[in-house]
């Protein structure tokens, strides 16, 4: 161990270079009695504990939005996307096959709305029976998107919904929600509250180490 740094200088240093952590709270006392190569050390496994816990501090209840298009429906793979997102362990808690309107899309798109492709992509996404879904579970919006794969299945990895299933951009077969709150904000546009269900999958033990 490193001598410790005393002196009214190395004190004032010290301070300076207090950490905040993932949790918030600051370095521990202990740092002031340690050298920079130990206070270094710690923090890495603090920050790697921190990291660790925060894994199973995420709700098993966040929730997303993932809409089968127009193109995915008339394709039959509605099952094989259900089934992607049922074989992760995600809990399906609404779904329904709609053909949305005009004005209900140009809701859902509305921050798209000043691009040249939003008229053609109103067009399509109303063509045809949308099959509009919430899923639940940890992480639920970033994992979801992941699944997904990229905007344009060109670039996505093979494994991933597009990566298998599309070709051209302006049919990727699939909508994501891309954050928590444009998820909660689509889960209300396209579903009432009394359509989206509460309830524990038998299986919830066997996904879950913590709830």
């Amino acid at each position: 161990m490193n001598p410790p740094e005393s002196s009214p200088a190395s004190q004032q240093r010290q301070q300076r270079q207090q950490h905040q952590y993932p949790s918030g709270i600051p370095d521990p006392p202990i740092f002031a009695h340690l050298g920079p190569k130990d206070r270094a050390h710690l923090r890495r496994n603090i920050e790697a504990h921190a990291a660790h816990e925060h894994q199973f501090t995420m709700s098993s209840s966040e929730q997303t939005f993932i809409a089968i298009k127009p193109d995915g429906v008339q394709r039959g793979l509605i099952g094989p996307i259900i089934s992607r997102f049922e074989s992760r362990g995600f809990k399906l808690v609404a779904i329904k096959l709609t053909v949305p309107t005009k004005e209900h899309l140009e809701k859902h798109y509305e921050d798209l709305s000043s691009k040249p492709f939003f008229p053609g992509l109103i067009a399509y996404m109303g063509s045809g029976p949308v099959c509009a879904m919430v899923w639940e579970g940890r992480d639920a919006v970033k994992t979801g998107r992941v699944l997904l794969g990229a905007t344009n299945p060109a670039a996505s990895a093979p494994g991933t919904i597009r990566g298998d299933y599309a070709i051209d951009v302006g049919r990727n077969v699939c909508h994501g929600s891309d954050a928590v709150e444009s998820a909660k904000k689509e889960i209300a546009l396209w579903f009432k509250p009394e359509e989206v269900q509460s309830w524990k999958a038998a299986q919830f033990d066997w996904i879950y180490e913590k709830p």
